[in-house]
């Protein structure tokens, strides 16, 4: 296949894998898409990790259940199960599971921040189901797997375009329905502060510090992005950080104190009361009561073809 999935050697202490992407040669686009057996023995993992680039699974087939950010979904095919960067997921007790990945990086999208928002809001379950989109979005899947094989003049145009149609089908496909998207620059900056926040280390930015980052002033941020959210910068901030704090306590043997490090505070002590306010519980309390999926930091996270990719 086209496309592996690697992750840093482990460090001392268990922390979650981070998978890339990569492609084997310079002129494939940062793209690939095949069966599960095709892309390789990680499409299946069964320990949680994160991706550095989005993840769209049409699951055609199979038992067992997808869990997302904590949320456990058992599998009903046809359904669609959407990752973005920095999200946690796994399979649990996967068997049969059968379908087409399709994985590539955020440059794939440069030119539709739409697109990439539209990806954010289907990222929030665990899975979708298709209803009446079924067929059209599995001849989808079909068409895009053969322009990527055969690789005729145009196929990055048709395969952009695919994608755009992919998504747009997937959002009418979800129900409920979230509000209608807000238009205009509100929206793009909302988006890009959401995915600078989401990928792994960003809640270590402050209000200030990812508005310096996204290149506008903290006024204008907490203006724009109130308006197309109905959430403060702030707010969004302490979501994110709390979310990170439930994947780390729940999917490694972090200590409480690292886990605060990583979710972005500085003050162990602080970040106890903090996560008590937020979840009502303390972090050893949470801990205690998820049933974790804790991964070997021994599993290779590296699937290499014999003969080379």
């Amino acid at each position: 296949m086209d496309a592996r999935r690697t992750t840093p050697t482990p460090r001392g202490t268990p922390d979650l894998p981070l998978h890339r992407l990569q492609v084997p040669l310079p002129q494939l686009l940062p793209f690939a898409i095949g069966s599960f057996d095709a892309i390789g023995p990680l499409s299946r993992a069964g320990f949680p990790h994160r991706h550095s680039f989005h993840e769209i699974v049409h699951v055609t087939g199979g038992r067992g259940a997808h869990v997302l950010d904590l949320v456990h979904r058992t599998l009903a095919p046809p359904q669609l199960c959407v990752i973005t960067p920095g999200q946690v997921h796994y399979w649990a007790d996967a068997e049969e599971l059968t379908g087409r990945v399709l994985l590539f990086n955020e440059d794939f999208l440069l030119g539709s921040p739409q697109d990439l928002a539209a990806l954010r809001a289907l990222a929030t379950r665990p899975a979708l189901a298709l209803g009446g989109q079924a067929d059209a979005i599995g001849a989808l899947f079909t068409d895009m797997e053969h322009e990527y094989l055969a690789r005729a003049p145009g196929y990055q145009g048709v395969l952009r375009a695919s994608l755009h149609i992919l998504i747009v089908r997937a959002l009418r496909a979800r129900v409920p329905a979230d509000r209608p998207a807000v238009a205009g620059r509100s929206a793009d900056l909302a988006a890009a502060f959401t995915r600078l926040i989401a990928m792994p280390g960003g809640v270590r930015y402050s209000v200030a510090s990812a508005a310096r980052q996204l290149g506008v002033s903290p006024g204008h941020l907490q203006t724009l992005v109130k308006q197309a959210t109905g959430r403060t910068p702030g707010g969004l901030i302490r979501r994110q950080q709390t979310l990170e704090a439930k994947r780390l306590l729940a999917c490694t043997d972090l200590t409480i104190r690292q886990v605060a490090k990583d979710a972005g505070f500085a003050d162990p002590a602080y970040f106890c009361r903090f996560f008590r306010r937020e979840t009502g519980m303390t972090p050893g309390e949470f801990r205690a009561r998820v049933d974790g999926n804790h991964h070997d930091p021994r599993i290779m996270s590296i699937a290499v073809a014999p003969d080379g990719p």
